[in-house]
């Protein structure tokens, strides 16, 4: 019984042509295709991103624990625009990451594609660049713990966004080659009733 997606079929179809796009390189033509047929039992989950993710998980609250104190110890020495970035930033950041991590588990283990792709997409264009702007804005004041926290939720995006890379470009060619091999099955089936009857 398949488990139910946590995203709408519009978006569903659009990560998955965002993803076939971007990792299937010729869908004309199938020139060797068939010696890289993979066998349909083939477990494509990524263990080094799954195991990547579990390590997330628990360190999450920890970096939320401690942008939350570092936030509120330096808040008063801020200027107003920079308080209200840096709130902005931790609150985008919580509740991004909830989200992010979801799909990277949901698409890692159940081997879909649109929820792996959302997981990238939302780690190289949302998370990536908000860290990046946390650790490098000098006028933020950068705590020594804040610095450390940062570079280790920012170690943990760089290898995940590698991983599901790499698990995405595999899954989906595992399923063009499927869905190749069922229309070459199809189209054998039917090519023996065409030709028989006529005289």
């Amino acid at each position: 019984m398949a488990a139910h997606s946590p995203l709408p079929p519009s978006l569903r179809r659009g990560l998955a042509a965002f993803s076939g796009s971007l990792f299937i390189p010729n869908k004309t033509r199938d020139s060797g295709a068939a010696h890289t047929y993979r066998p349909a039992h083939e477990v494509l989950a990524s263990l080094p991103l799954q195991m990547m993710l579990y390590f997330n998980v628990y360190y999450f609250p920890v970096w939320c624990l401690a942008e939350g104190m570092m936030l509120q110890l330096k808040y008063h020495l801020l200027p107003q625009h920079y308080q209200f970035l840096l709130v902005a930033a931790f609150l985008i950041l919580s509740l991004t990451e909830g989200s992010r991590l979801y799909l990277g588990y949901v698409g890692n283990l159940q081997e879909k594609v649109p929820e792996l792709a959302g997981f990238l997409l939302l780690s190289f264009l949302i998370q990536l660049p908000l860290l990046l702007f946390l650790l490098t804005d000098s006028h933020t004041i950068r705590l020594p713990l804040e610095m450390v926290v940062h570079s280790l939720l920012l170690a943990f995006l760089i290898a995940e966004i590698v991983a599901a890379f790499l698990a995405l470009k595999t899954m989906t060619k595992q399923l063009a080659a499927q869905f190749y091999l069922r229309q070459f099955k199809e189209g054998s089936r039917g090519r023996p009733g065409q030709g028989g009857t006529g005289r």
